[in-house]
């Protein structure tokens, strides 16, 4: 049975994977898209990696979803005429050719793995216990893969950075996204009074138990800000001016902390992202608290977009 269903997912997700490439309506490869993305939370489900699997349901899936679907209801003006336009003969069997060479490349690469693979999972099983922390995925990312956890904090800032970028200058400093107006007595308002309590216990509660148990702060700083952004969403709320200080400081004090962390170990540690003996988990602590409202405001404000409007 289970055999079976490991099949059938994998049967779907090749399938999915096809469609979404293939199909040329923007709108239907979105869609394809975040049901490739829930049927690859199954796969990591089946694979018992639960932290995975909840962090590609909340951004593989739901945020990045969400700005793809955003990105398609712009694109439905030009979308008739881009489908209009087919590329030649030459262009198809380029890409084809690019694509099928891409794919040998991969498949050699992957066989030509040795068998058994390298790997510092002895090792690490070894030492994780002086960490502290119950949850291996926390401790392998904040405390033998650390810099990795550190530069994907500073890379999402980054991609906020450019989002802004693409702002005119004369919205400089102004709100994200245009301002949403919704029937007050819509299901679409009842749903944003209910639903963000609910979803800031739920996203405080699987980042709380990230120590232990799947979660973590990049898992409840999704579910955080995709609250934040059903209330805006309805027109309950609205996205604040990015020229304020204090969100800018909100924005950079999850990685400033890290960094300072990480600059203590070298005095205390004697490496940079080090920590001091008995003092693991609770820096480890201390930099989810302070990296999960950083990464919230960060991944809804990337959903929210460019400015569009002056602050006033």
């Amino acid at each position: 049975m289970t055999e079976a269903l490991n099949l059938g997912i994998a049967a779907a997700v090749l399938a999915l994977a096809i469609w979404t490439v293939a199909v040329r309506d923007t709108f239907a490869a979105v869609v394809g898209f975040v049901a490739y993305g829930l049927l690859l939370t199954l796969v990591w489900v089946q694979l018992a990696g639960i932290d995975v699997a909840l962090t590609e349901a909340a951004l593989g899936s739901g945020l990045t979803g969400a700005m793809l679907i955003g990105a398609a209801a712009r694109l439905r003006r030009t979308e008739a005429a881009a489908r209009a336009e087919r590329p030649g003969v030459p262009t198809r069997v380029a890409a084809a050719l690019v694509a099928a060479g891409v794919t040998a490349a991969l498949a050699a690469a992957v066989l030509a793995l040795p068998d058994p693979a390298p790997t510092l999972a002895p090792q690490t099983a070894e030492n994780i216990a002086v960490t502290g922390v119950g949850n291996p995925i926390t401790a392998v990312l904040l405390a033998f893969r650390a810099m990795d956890t550190l530069l994907e904090a500073i890379v999402v800032l980054f991609a906020l950075i450019g989002v802004w970028s693409l702002a005119p200058d004369r919205v400089w400093g102004g709100r994200p996204g245009p301002r949403h107006h919704a029937d007050p007595d819509g299901i679409l308002a009842y749903l944003a009074r209910v639903l963000p309590p609910i979803g800031l216990v739920v996203g405080v509660y699987i980042f709380w138990v990230g120590a232990s148990l799947p979660g973590g702060k990049f898992q409840g700083a999704t579910i955080l800000a995709a609250m934040w952004l059903l209330a805006v969403t309805a027109g309950l709320a609205d996205t604040p001016p990015i020229g304020r200080t204090w969100l800018r400081i909100a924005l950079i004090a999850g990685p400033v902390v890290f960094i300072a962390i990480g600059a203590a170990g070298v005095a205390f540690a004697g490496a940079f992202l080090a920590y001091p003996d008995g003092f693991a988990k609770p820096l480890i602590k201390i930099i989810e608290w302070a990296l999960l409202p950083s990464l919230a405001l960060t991944l809804a404000l990337i959903v929210a977009g460019a400015p569009q409007r002056p602050s006033t």
